[in-house]
């Protein structure tokens, strides 16, 4: 595994009772520190590679390492709340695992929602109710994070106030974030790699460099014009492997895109 801190290889899932694969052949790793998302068209497999990765999925093939010991973090994509149920928000905070009033107010503040431990979660916005989940997840001292789609239902200005908390906990903290999502031009700004997925990876690289690759581009159309304009991350940290070199020189453009076909026909299925 090197230094990842999780790595796939050849990874293939199919679809539930079937041999028809959701993704197929996919290689990924993430490695201490990095931001990396995943995008790709509904139904492109992201959010199958993110259980995957965490164990939840059985493969049909390839492998998943873990470095011993990991830590993960994770913000789900949905989560249903009882109404009926009175929670507040220092309760959550203890499930499953109890915590002390100390932890809890330190993950509050660090996800900037510092006088909500005595809120019902009911009366929550989504924007608060998304730190509150964050903060949850900052609980275990994750060395990565996960978040499969955390901003849905936000408006703009709550998307970019999320993402730009995301790095900020990143420098706090030093975890790797590891995000599906499909806001493209925030994506471009605050992610150090990137990896388009339809059913198998199409490319990877820099946003700078996948904003551009052709791959990339065929997917989203006239939604991926801007994402070039809007990328100003800049590194704060070094990463310094072959294989980030290798993204720096350009993007990994991977053989058999077939631009939002999904995966090319196996030699058994021709």
């Amino acid at each position: 595994m090197g230094d990842a801190l999780i790595e796939a290889r050849g990874l293939t899932i199919n679809r539930p009772g079937t041999s028809e694969p959701v993704l197929s052949r996919v290689d990924f790793r993430i490695r201490p520190g990095e931001i990396v998302t995943v995008v790709g068209p509904n139904g492109s497999g992201k959010s199958s590679l993110i259980r995957a990765l965490l164990g939840q999925m059985a493969l049909a093939g390839g492998t998943v390492d873990r470095r011993r010991g990991l830590r993960i973090g994770y913000v789900p994509q949905r989560v249903q709340l009882d109404t009926a149920i009175p929670m507040t928000v220092r309760r959550f905070l203890s499930l499953p695992r109890r915590v002390t009033d100390a932890q809890a107010q330190e993950a509050l503040d660090r996800t900037g929602v510092a006088g909500l431990g005595a809120r019902q979660l009911t009366q929550l916005s989504g924007g608060q109710f998304q730190r509150v989940l964050l903060a949850r997840a900052l609980l275990s001292d994750p060395h990565l994070l996960v978040l499969d789609e955390p901003t849905q239902g936000l408006d703009q200005p709550g998307i970019v106030a999320f993402y730009q908390l995301i790095e900020e906990v990143r420098r706090q903290t030093g975890a790797a974030v590891l995000m599906v999502s499909h806001d493209l031009l925030v994506v471009m700004r605050s992610s150090d790699r990137v990896v388009c997925l339809n059913g198998h990876v199409c490319c990877e690289g820099t946003p700078q460099h996948v904003s551009t690759a052709p791959e990339y581009l065929a997917l989203f159309g006239a939604e991926a014009e801007g994402t070039l304009a809007l990328y100003r991350h800049h590194h704060d940290h070094d990463h310094d492997h072959d294989h980030d070199r290798e993204l720096e020189a350009g993007h990994l453009h991977r053989p058999g895109c077939n631009h939002g076909q999904g995966p090319e026909p196996t030699a058994a299925s021709r």
